[in-house]
C-alpha cells in the first residue's frame, strides 16, 4: 500500500500552463464560461491549443461537465477524465489525477479546472440548507441540530479545543491573517489589493463563531482557475519552465468525516493531512527544512496553524509563533483570505509561479514549492520543484 512505502509517480509530469479569470464579487457571466476563459487562458500560458488536449479533470461541485468544457472550449477527443469528490480537498489531487494519467500514458495533456459565482450564486459559506438523503447527509445530521450548520462553526469546534490545550488565544490565528492579507496587499490579482490589515484589525473585526472572527475566514469568490499538466520530456520543449510534479498524495484519516470529524481522539490535530504529509515527504525523500515556500489551504486561519504541525514545520502549539516570526514564507498570492477563493486551484497557480520566477511577492531562489488542499475533509498535497529539482 503507497500509506505505508513512496510511490513511483515523482517526477514523470509537470504544469506548464496556469490561467485565470478576474477574481470578482460578480462575474456576469455563467460558470461554464468561466470555466472556458480560464481553460483557454492556461494552455495560451502553455503554449498549447485546445487539440492538444486529451484529458481534463475537475472537482464533483463544479457545475460544467468535461464534455461541455470541451465542446466549448474547441477541443477534440477525450481518452481521460475524472472528478474529485470532497469540496476544497480535491484541489491537489486533480493534479495528482492528471500525472497519473499522463505518467501511464492514458492521456498527453490533461487540463484542471475549477469555476463557479460563489460569491453572487451559491455561496458555500452559508451552510447546509438542504440535503438529499445520503451517508454524508446522515453524518451532518448528528450536529445540525445543535446549530452546527456552517463550515465556520464546523471549524470552530476544533479551534476552540486548539486553543485551550496549547493556552493560546484566538490573537493565534490572526498571524495568518496578517501574513496573507500582507501579500495580498502587493498581488494586482487579489481582491484584498492594496488592503493589508494588522493583529489589532483582525482582533476588532466582529465575531462569526466564536473563537472565529471575520478575519478568520476566506472570502467568497466568483472565478476561474485552470491548469495544464503533461509529461516531464515534453515539458521541456514548451515556453515556460516547467513545475515538476516531484509528489503528489491524497489523504483521509482513521474516522474521517467531511468537515465535523469530533469523535476522533483529540480535535488539534488534521490526521487526513498527516497521511499527506508522509506520502509527500516519504515519494520526495524532502523535508521541511527543505521547502523554500508553503502555500497551505487557509480557507480558516485555525488549519492553516494545525497543517504546518502536521508537516513537521513546528511543535504542536508553536505553529502561531511560527508564523509570526515568518519562518517560512507562506500563502505569498494572498491565499484565499486576501487573494481569492477558488478551493485552492489559485494556490497551485501561485506554487507554479513560485517555481517560474514570476510572483509578485517572489522569493528568491525557489526551487520547491509545498501546496496543499482543503482541510477537515479528505485531502490532498503536492511539492513542485524546478526540473530536476
Amino acid at each position: 500500500m503507497s500509506v505505508h512505502r513512496a510511490d513511483s509517480l515523482g517526477g514523470r509530469a509537470a504544469i506548464v500552463g496556469i490561467g485565470a479569470t478576474e477574481f470578482s464579487k460578480d462575474s456576469g457571466r455563467s460558470e461554464l464560461k468561466l470555466a472556458v476563459e480560464a481553460v483557454r487562458a492556461a494552455l495560451d500560458d502553455a503554449g498549447l491549443t485546445p487539440a492538444d488536449v486529451d484529458g481534463l479533470v475537475t472537482f464533483t461541485m463544479d457545475t460544467s461537465p468535461e464534455i461541455t468544457v470541451a465542446q466549448a472550449a474547441g477541443m477534440g477527443d477525450l481518452s481521460f477524465f475524472s472528478r474529485i469528490h470532497y469540496g476544497g480537498g480535491a484541489a491537489c489531487a486533480t493534479v495528482q489525477q492528471a500525472a497519473l494519467a499522463v505518467a501511464s500514458g492514458v492521456a498527453d495533456v490533461v487540463v484542471c479546472y475549477r469555476a463557479f459565482n460563489e460569491r453572487s450564486g451559491r455561496r458555500f459559506g452559508s451552510g447546509v440548507q438542504h440535503r438529499e438523503p445520503t451517508a454524508e447527509g446522515t453524518a451532518l445530521g448528528w450536529n445540525l441540530p445543535f446549530g452546527l450548520l456552517t463550515p465556520a462553526s464546523w471549524v470552530a469546534m476544533a479551534a476552540q479545543r486548539y486553543l485551550h490545550t496549547y493556552s493560546l488565544t484566538p490573537e493565534a490565528f490572526g498571524h495568518v491573517a496578517v501574513t496573507d492579507r500582507r501579500h495580498a496587499a502587493r498581488n494586482p490579482a487579489a481582491y484584498f489589493y492594496e488592503k493589508p490589515i494588522t493583529l489589532a484589525d483582525h482582533a476588532a473585526s466582529r465575531w462569526i463563531v466564536e473563537p472565529l472572527r471575520l478575519l478568520d475566514c476566506c472570502q467568497e469568490t466568483d472565478g476561474g482557475q485552470a491548469i495544464v499538466v503533461t509529461g516531464a520530456e515534453r515539458a521541456r520543449d514548451l515556453p515556460r519552465p516547467p513545475a515538476v510534479i516531484i509528489a503528489a498524495a491524497q489523504g483521509a484519516g482513521r474516522a474521517q468525516e467531511q468537515m465535523t470529524s469530533f469523535y476522533r481522539d483529540g480535535l488539534t490535530g488534521l490526521p487526513e493531512m498527516d497521511v499527506v504529509a508522509r506520502q509527500l515527504w516519504r515519494t520526495s525523500g524532502l523535508a521541511p527544512a527543505d521547502i523554500d515556500v508553503g502555500i497551505l489551504y487557509d480557507h480558516f486561519t485555525p488549519f492553516v496553524l494545525m497543517q504546518l504541525e502536521e508537516f513537521g514545520f513546528c511543535g504542536p502549539g508553536e505553529a502561531a509563533a511560527f508564523v509570526a516570526d515568518d519562518a517560512l514564507p507562506l500563502n505569498t498570492h494572498g491565499g484565499q483570505l486576501g487573494e481569492a477563493y477558488l478551493h485552492g486551484m489559485n494556490g497551485i497557480a501561485e506554487g507554479v509561479r513560485q517555481i517560474r520566477g514570476t510572483s509578485v511577492n517572489q522569493i528568491p531562489g525557489a526551487a520547491r514549492t509545498l501546496v496543499t488542499a482543503g482541510t477537515g475533509v479528505p485531502t490532498s498535497g503536492l511539492i513542485l520543484g524546478t526540473d530536476g529539482g
